[in-house]
């Protein structure tokens, strides 16, 4: 496994910081938000903002890749990433921080897609697996500690903005100085709505409600919880727990849905999540333990579903083409990403708190109840017939790049010899 991971050590160093430093950006705005006193529906756009710039960036920056380069897009990255970092510390108003968000969730997304794009490169099919699975953890690691060092000082000062500001700048390094050729070209994406549907209706159906769902909670769950009265770590530890807790509630959900019908394993986790929303709503809890044991169990819930509905959307689609699938439903994804926070963000700002908990509880009902009735409609897949399920980071840290570095070799396949009903083109689509 060292021999492995040795040529990588640089580009997953770099990945480590890009994290690090979206950690801390992530946390910082909700926090510092609050408390100059921005409503809940502002803080909720700023989730919003940013899935729309990492959606437009999953699909604009193999473009650019492809007119500059690999090294020069990265630089501009994490350049502009710095710098709307920076500006955000400068003008300290909703009307800003929206827009410019989305110009870091645009970096962010193109960032990480060519770290991945490398990585994809310097992995043979018989090590992408445990390549892919480092990355992963390395990821979820800085990613929990950017969120923590936000405990460590003074919210209210130009601190954690220039932290931050400074490891997006850092994460350029490895690559810049990087002697290996380039790779391939990105992979695009295309949403094709009516291919995924007749593939999977509740793939689709449940990775947009999931979108809603995780991206609300990811925006605002600080907010949640400095209104309910958690001092900073534990807000800190409010906003990391659930992604670890999925983190590792994958590997017995993921053991089960490969023995069983997914959508039963699916519908089961919804219900999990459900019961934490509803305790949320019901309990108003106020202490430290109680709000940290509820969320771990909401977020082992909700940090699990993303990969079983993948895994299902490909236990259905035609041989070669899972990474165009699971490209497609990134874009599900995203498009609920658009919606959750803004309607989070009205329900919070309308009713208090726990309005971000009433917002996750009519996405998990409807997902509930969708799926039980497809099982109704359709069989469940042959065991033998099943792909592997695959451990993944939470979906808003997933690109189109994600989806073939974590393929096999004879998954890579261009989309015009997948034949899965998109219209054909001279980019590789997902």
């Amino acid at each position: 496994m060292i021999r492995q991971i040795v040529p990588i050590t640089a580009l997953l160093f770099g990945s480590a910081l890009l994290l690090f430093a979206g950690g801390i950006h992530g946390l910082i705005l909700p926090v510092r938000g609050a408390a100059e006193g921005f409503s809940a529906s502002s803080l909720g756009l700023l989730g919003t903002g940013w899935a729309i710039g990492y959606v437009l960036g999953c699909i604009f920056v193999p473009r650019l890749v492809g007119a500059v380069g690999h090294i020069r897009t990265f630089g501009v990255m994490c350049a502009f990433a710095a710098v709307s970092m920076l500006l955000q510390a400068l003008l300290v108003e909703a009307w800003a921080w929206i827009p410019i968000r989305a110009v870091s969730g645009f970096c962010f997304a193109g960032a990480a897609m060519i770290v991945e794009s490398w990585l994809n490169d310097k992995s043979e099919a018989n090590t992408r697996g445990t390549i892919f699975g480092v990355y992963t953890m390395v990821n979820l690691g800085a990613l929990t500690a950017g969120q923590m060092v936000i405990s460590l000082g003074d919210t209210m000062s130009f601190l954690f903005f220039a932290i931050g500001a400074i490891v997006y700048c850092l994460a350029l390094v490895p690559t810049a100085l990087s002697t290996s050729a380039s790779p391939a070209p990105l992979t695009s994406v295309q949403l094709n709505i009516r291919v995924l549907w007749n593939n999977s209706p509740v793939a689709v159906a449940a990775v947009f409600l999931v979108g809603i769902s995780n991206a609300a909670f990811g925006t605002l769950a600080a907010v949640y919880a400095g209104r309910v009265g958690l001092e900073l770590t534990s807000i800190a530890l409010f906003a990391s727990i659930p992604v670890l807790a999925g983190a590792v509630a994958q590997i017995p959900i993921g053991y089960l849905s490969d023995r069983m019908d997914r959508r039963i394993v699916l519908a089961v986790v919804a219900a999990v999540a459900l019961a934490a929303d509803i305790a949320f709503v019901v309990l108003l809890p106020d202490s430290q333990l109680t709000n940290l044991l509820l969320v771990a169990v909401f977020g082992a819930a909700i940090f699990a579903m993303y990969p079983v509905i993948v895994a299902h959307a490909n236990d259905h689609a035609p041989p070669g083409t899972s990474i165009q699938v699971s490209g497609g439903l990134l874009m599900m994804f995203g498009t609920g990403s658009i919606i959750g926070p803004l309607i989070a963000g009205v329900m919070m700002t309308s009713i208090g708190p726990q309005g971000l908990f009433i917002t996750t509880i009519g996405a998990h009902v409807v997902m509930i109840a969708f799926t039980l009735w497809r099982m109704t409609r359709r069989a469940a897949v042959a065991e033998e017939d099943k792909g592997a399920f695959q451990v993944s980071a939470p979906a808003r840290m997933v690109t189109p790049e994600t989806a073939t570095l974590a393929a096999g070799e004879d998954e890579a396949l261009p989309l015009e010899d997948a034949d899965v009903g998109m219209p054909p083109s001279d980019d590789k689509q997902v």
